[in-house]
């Protein structure tokens, strides 16, 4: 019985749509605002994530651009009132899948899951490794050398995704909207500090005085891929 979470923050219409897909054979874990949906997200495995755009705590795009960010490949449909082209290309850049506009009928809805499930699912690995760096997703542990560097959860994250694009340069918008999405926290200032840290643990008894994430200047940051 294939899996779906649903983050929908209008209650009325997550409980239209959890009876409506329930009937339909699937199981449906249901969340009303962004940063519940993703702890489900960060703990659960799911067939296909429905997501609506305006969500409190984090909205839909920021969620599934830090989902794919994470390595998550489940498809993804973003619900939504929005129909300028502008706003579709950002949900499609942050890693959608497939659009519903609001209002939308529920046959329409349960279609384009049917397509969705019918695709091959991508294989994405859990251990990511560059040169003498090992980062392990499902252990959420790094080490530099055989020797485990301990980090703090978004210090984490904002690795992995770095990892997972070696030597793609990324702005400071571009790693905020990823890695902290709509969080009060997403700051210039704590993204500096956040790089600040991993330089401090991956730089540690590197003989080579050049830093893994490099700072292109008035582009952005970039972790060099090791040899």
């Amino acid at each position: 019985m294939p899996q779906i979470l649903f983050v929908e923050d209008d209650k009325d219409l997550s409980a239209v749509v959890n009876e409506w897909l329930t009937a339909d054979g699937y199981t449906v874990e249901v969340a009303h605002d962004g940063l519940t949906g993703w702890e489900f997200l960060r703990q659960y495995n799911y067939d296909v994530v429905i997501l609506d755009w305006n969500l409190p705590g984090l909205s839909g795009p920021a969620m599934c651009g830090r989902y794919r960010a994470a390595g998550g490949v489940a498809p993804v449909i973003m619900l939504t009132a929005k129909s300028q082209i502008t706003e579709k290309v950002e949900g499609f850049d942050s890693g959608v899948d497939d659009y519903l506009t609001k209002p939308f009928n529920l046959k329409e809805l349960s279609a384009r899951l049917r397509a969705l499930l019918r695709r091959p699912q991508a294989v994405v690995t859990n251990v990511i490794i560059n040169g003498y760096l090992e980062l392990d997703v499902v252990k959420r542990r790094i080490t530099k050398g055989g020797v485990e560097i301990h980090l703090l959860p978004r210090d984490f994250e904002l690795l992995e995704f770095m990892m997972r694009h070696l030597d793609e340069v990324f702005s400071s918008e571009a790693l905020l909207q990823r890695i902290w999405g709509s969080d009060a926290e997403a700051t210039s200032d704590a993204l500096r500090t956040s790089i600040k840290r991993l330089r401090q643990k991956l730089d540690v008894g590197d003989s080579d005085a050049q830093s893994f994430i490099e700072n292109i200047p008035r582009v952005g940051y970039r972790l060099r891929r090791l040899t």
